[in-house]
């Protein structure tokens, strides 16, 4: 079991550190929040607010905090943009920042903070804004408060904690989960009071704060959830009795069901566990699926064929969860699971290859394909359908209302699995979901958990950047040591941002000093380049990767087997053989390139071409799609293996007499990962699920050509939306358009344009994408 709590090393048993209990689910279809009106007036100068946030329901204007009643209103918020926001206001804005990074991660936890300071000399000190312990310098709008100005919080007037609007007709209502809120009334506060860093997963986490909380201070942890009044689920903790007093949250059991166990911190607590909960994803899925209540519920209007997919998804373990059944006797939909790279998501679940699944309304079983297999006892308003996977063994049974409908009893593989709900353009359809975070009507199976973080597999690599990481750094043309890697690099691949320049490639197998370029089919070149490889980074000597005025970014692996990542040289011999290798396991990408002559190219093999594809490649250096020419002699038609990869007689991966290096990557689950997906040409583009938060991504069409190896990475993105893309194939500066834009997300990454290189309608894509941390531990970004 691991953990994560105040001073206690992720993946370590025992004392589990600090531990929040519950979080409070605000629905904005039930118009929930909680208020109070301080008795006095205090500091309007001085505070801090500091809480976690889940995000629910995106694209709408959600309150977080407020005082507001129409004339004048001090709050911090999400925009309809799904941006952050603190304005202050009495006709004329006093002060208003607005973020330019995006928050639309739902499925991990965000910490935010606004701190106002108004008696700071310097006028940005005057309102701070903080994301998960960062400082949010990138701002859209920015405007600060005239020096000693009092804003409108801490007034004898009514506060709002989900409802920043409460005079308007929308009321800003917030759908979200909500913990560990502290108010502190007379001090400007960092993050370092409410957090820290993790130091074995390197993730931001809460702490307890110990100071003091001034006169109108409150402390909501939402842990008694023995009712809905001030004095249970809206007691202030701080001990200065500020009770909140709750509206139109529920704490009767049943789906408005709002005490959850939802939570970010992880431990045991004897039942289902207290986490991350995996929830409906509304990046996805068809958009006619419509998440709301936490992304608990999914309506369909009866106006869409299709499916939604869940946040989490596991290849192994066993898993119960549950849905209630909604619209009934009128309406139709499945519950069941998918493959979480199901490329058809706008067919009804289990009807296509990729799912299993229950039709509640007619009682149909499907198994791929759109003739169900068998039919069972159909379901009525409010049943409960409870569903157990075990993974491990292909098994999903099907229970209405604790007795077995059906199972699955083998076959329930072939990826990652997720819970997913899928219905017809019929008739409408709605299902309340609960994974655990709310009471289960029914005890779970023998053996079964509730499918959170705390739960998930522990992975072997905690920290992404123990084994990959990426630096940005400025040339000087001369000699210059390179350091933050965090660990000695085997191999760091260089490109410049600012300027057009070739992506410079050195590995410590060839040796120092020794270049190659993935946007050329060139031989190996003698140059200065990479002159050393160091215990925290490399060494830089010359103007190759380092050249005065301009900008870098370098990435770095380190080669082995915990990590699956090898480098291997060898000399051709003309005649088809195998090659050793070290992973220990199958790779699933190989990168070849023949050092010593400028006649081929770069040649990739990935894993999603499949075992039918073992004749497949496609060009690092060139924007054609993936080609089968003259391939059998290039892997001699043979997959590779857990210790050898094969190669035919073709001169640009095995010629008699020429050298070449390998480079080969194999999946490591919460660290690597290697796939495909179909493009669906909009900016709600296709999600892919990584089962991390990348720190790098790469990605190439391989149906079509005249497309771009697209890059990307957190060291130069350090926020959303990713815009910035860099191209292995060319030489290009780094472009900064939205036309290739993407979301890097806790558990994956979604596509946000319309671009052929990235998500074009139909086409198919593979990616490479490396961690920064897995999900079981990682933070929304």
């Amino acid at each position: 079991m691991s953990v994560i709590g105040s001073n206690i090393l992720a993946g370590a048993s025992g004392s589990q550190g600090y531990q929040i209990s519950r979080s409070v689910r605000l629905r904005s279809s039930a118009s929930a929040y909680l208020n109070r009106t301080p008795a006095s007036v205090t500091n309007r100068q001085t505070w801090t607010w500091s809480g976690w946030v889940k995000r629910g329901r995106l694209g709408a204007t959600q309150g977080l905090f407020a005082r507001n009643d129409g004339s004048v209103a001090t709050y911090l918020l999400f925009t309809s943009s799904d941006t952050l926001g603190a304005t202050s206001a009495s006709g004329a804005v006093e002060f208003d920042l607005a973020t330019t990074q995006v928050f639309r991660d739902p499925s991990a936890w965000y910490h935010i903070i606004l701190v106002l300071d108004t008696t700071q000399a310097t006028s940005s000190n005057r309102v701070k804004l903080y994301v998960n312990g960062s400082l949010i310098t990138a701002l859209s709008t920015a405007s600060y408060p005239t020096q000693n100005y009092n804003a409108y919080v801490n007034t004898a007037a009514t506060h709002y904690i989900g409802n920043g609007n409460p005079a308007g007709s929308l009321g800003w209502y917030s759908d979200q989960y909500l913990t560990e809120i502290n108010f502190i009334d007379g001090q400007a506060l960092t993050p370092s009071s409410f957090g820290e860093t993790n130091p074995v997963t390197g993730v931001w986490q809460p702490k307890k704060y110990t100071g003091t909380y001034g006169t109108n201070g409150f402390f909501l942890n939402f842990s008694d959830n023995s009712a809905a009044t001030a004095t249970t689920i809206g007691k202030d903790y701080s001990g200065n009795g500020n009770n909140w007093t709750p509206n139109n949250i529920s704490v009767t059991a049943g789906v408005t069901y709002d005490s959850m166990l939802d939570v970010p911190t992880q431990w045991a607590d004897g039942g289902n566990g207290r986490g991350n909960y995996c929830v409906m994803n509304p990046l996805q899925g068809l958009s006619g699926f419509v998440c709301s209540d936490g992304n608990l519920k999914v309506a369909v209007s009866g106006t869409a064929t299709g499916q939604r997919l869940s946040t989490i998804s596991i290849t192994s373990g066993k898993w119960y969860w549950e849905n209630t059944y909604l619209v009934a006797p009128n309406g139709d939909g499945q519950y069941g699971v998918s493959l979480v790279d199901n490329p058809t998501l706008t067919v009804q679940l289990g009807t296509n290859a990729k799912g299993w699944s229950y039709s509640p309304f007619i009682g149909n079983i499907y198994n791929g394909s759109g003739t169900p297999i068998t039919t069972v006892a159909s379901a009525s308003l409010n049943d409960v359908i409870g569903l157990a996977l075990d993974a491990d063994a292909g098994t999903l049974a099907i229970y209405k209302n604790n007795s077995l409908l059906y199972t699955f009893s083998s076959g329930v593989s072939g990826g990652a699995l997720t819970p997913a709900i899928g219905g017809s353009s019929s008739v409408a359809f709605a299902t309340a979901v609960n994974f655990g975070q709310r009471p289960f009507a029914y005890t779970p199976p023998t053996g079964f958990k509730a499918l959170n973080t705390l739960n998930l597999p522990t992975p072997t690599i905690l920290k992404g950047n123990q084994y990959f990481n990426a630096v940005l750094y400025s040339g000087n043309s001369g000699s210059q040591s390179i350091t933050g890697v965090g660990f000695q690099p085997d191999f760091v691949w260089g490109k410049s941002r600012n300027i057009a320049e070739n992506n410079g490639l050195f590995d410590a197998v060839r040796g120092v000093n020794k270049a190659l370029y993935s946007n050329l089919t060139n031989a190996e070149a003698t140059d200065p380049g990479v002159s050393a490889f160091n215990a925290d980074g490399f060494s830089l000597n010359g103007a190759t990767i380092n050249a005065t005025g301009y900008t870098y970014v370098a990435w770095n692996w380190k080669e082995g087997a915990t990590q699956g990542f090898d480098i291997v040289t060898f000399t051709g011999t003309g005649v088809a053989r195998t090659v050793a290798h070290s992973l220990g396991v199958a790779p699933s990408m190989i990168i070849v390139k023949n050092r010593n002559t400028a006649s081929y190219g770069w040649f990739v093999w990935h894993t999603a071409f499949g075992a039918a594809g073992n004749t497949d490649y496609i060009n690092l250096n060139l924007t054609d799609a993936k080609g089968s020419g003259g391939a059998v002699s290039m892997w001699n038609t043979t997959m590779p293996t857990s210790s050898v990869f094969s190669l035919g007689t073709y001169a640009g991966v095995n010629g008699n007499t020429n050298t070449y290096v390998a480079y080969l990557f194999a999946a490591v689950a919460g660290y690597s990962a290697f796939g495909s997906y179909t493009g669906n040409g909009s900016a709600d583009g296709t999600f892919v699920f990584t089962g991390f938060r990348p720190r790098y991504v790469l990605i190439k069409c391989s149906s079509a050509g005249s497309t771009n190896w697209i890059l990307h990475d957190t060291a130069r993105e350090p926020y959303n939306l990713a815009t910035a893309s860099l191209y292995p194939n060319l030489s290009n500066a780094e472009t900064v358009a939205a036309s290739q834009s993407l979301d890097i997300l806790s558990n994956g990454f979604k596509l946000r344009n319309t671009s052929g290189d990235i998500n074009s309608s139909g086409a198919t894509y593979i990616y490479a994408a490396f961690a920064e941390n897995p999900f079981k531990n990682a933070l929304a970004r």
